[in-house]
């Protein structure tokens, strides 16, 4: 679907801020959530809420909640990669490094994507697209450096903390191709999303016995808040208008939430886990953002349809 409408119009704009500052938040939810239960049960609690309240979102809208035929392969692929694998990853990884150090590396999700839309959906490369992930690269590298002189982690802890995080973001960009395929656009959004997130419930419970034990859950209310804030905010809210803004203005202009997202995810990181700034951080966080402004500049003109746009 070529773009047709503009990203700065009330309406869109007005959503785009509110999904780019929702999930800056949603990093430092996450190192609470993970400090005093397992990570697949903190999952597991937020993605209950999500799908209830996904559900309730879908009928409110009118939409059937029946998945349409042959639309079950593409609800289990996305409760896999995105509700699955893809937050997995995320909560452990918080657990070595800082929460806006792994909001800044996913801002190299747009990298995945754009290698895997060019094998599956037959999306073009551009040059500036190269070289600004190339610039941002350089920017996280020097972003890291500082983690590791400053933080009382150990370099293995760090390089796990940064692995991790890779492998969340190839889970994240392999849910974002499923989403792009025809198959799965037949779907209703909102359907879609409710029973990929009700299955990755069961995905996440299953790992989360297997590896951790019986549920644990965390009697503060500032836990069950996180959960609520994550599972409704972080999820109800931020899905339905972030897909409805890549359907609308085009992927590439949605991906901007991407430079938007590590600038609040920092500021929290350093207000509340003592991220400390000096030259060198400083100087890969610019690196790092200019990078993306780049390469997603090279991603902004919708390429000849051959399949799907990016999601």
């Amino acid at each position: 679907m070529t773009s047709s409408e503009s990203l700065f119009t009330p309406r869109n704009f007005g959503a785009f801020l509110l999904v780019s500052v929702i999930w800056g938040g949603t990093w430092l939810v996450i190192r609470d959530q993970i400090s005093s239960v397992p990570p697949a049960w903190s999952i597991t609690y937020r993605f209950i809420v999500a799908a209830l309240g996904m559900f309730a979102l879908a009928k409110l809208r009118g939409e059937s909640l029946r998945v349409a035929p042959g639309g079950w392969r593409w609800v289990v692929a996305l409760a896999l990669f995105q509700f699955s694998l893809n937050f997995g990853f995320v909560y452990n990884a918080e657990r070595f490094i800082t929460s806006g150090l792994v909001a800044v590396m996913f801002a190299l999700l747009v990298v995945p994507n754009a290698v895997l839309g060019r094998l599956f959906l037959g999306q073009p490369i551009s040059r500036e697209f190269v070289l600004g992930s190339a610039i941002a690269a350089v920017g996280v590298a020097m972003l890291f450096a500082q983690e590791y002189r400053a933080s009382p982690a150990t370099l293995g802890e760090v390089l796990t903390g940064a692995a991790l995080t890779i492998g969340g973001i190839l889970a994240a960009s392999a849910a974002n191709i499923v989403q792009a395929m025809e198959g799965a656009k037949r779907q209703p959004l909102l359907t879609l999303l409710a029973w990929a997130m009700l299955v990755g419930v069961a995905i996440n419970a299953a790992f989360a016995l297997v590896v951790s034990g019986p549920p644990v859950f965390d009697q503060r209310p500032a836990y069950t808040l996180g959960i609520l804030y994550l599972g409704l905010a972080g999820s109800v809210v931020t899905f339905p208008l972030y897909y409805g803004l890549v359907r609308k203005v085009g992927a590439g202009k949605a991906a901007y939430s991407s430079v938007i997202v590590p600038v609040v995810a920092m500021i929290l990181s350093t207000l509340f886990e003592g991220f400390v700034w000096g030259p060198l951080p400083a100087a890969g966080a610019v690196i790092t953002l200019v990078g993306m402004v780049v390469a997603m500049r090279g991603r902004a003109a919708p390429p000849p349809r051959r399949a799907t746009p990016e999601p």
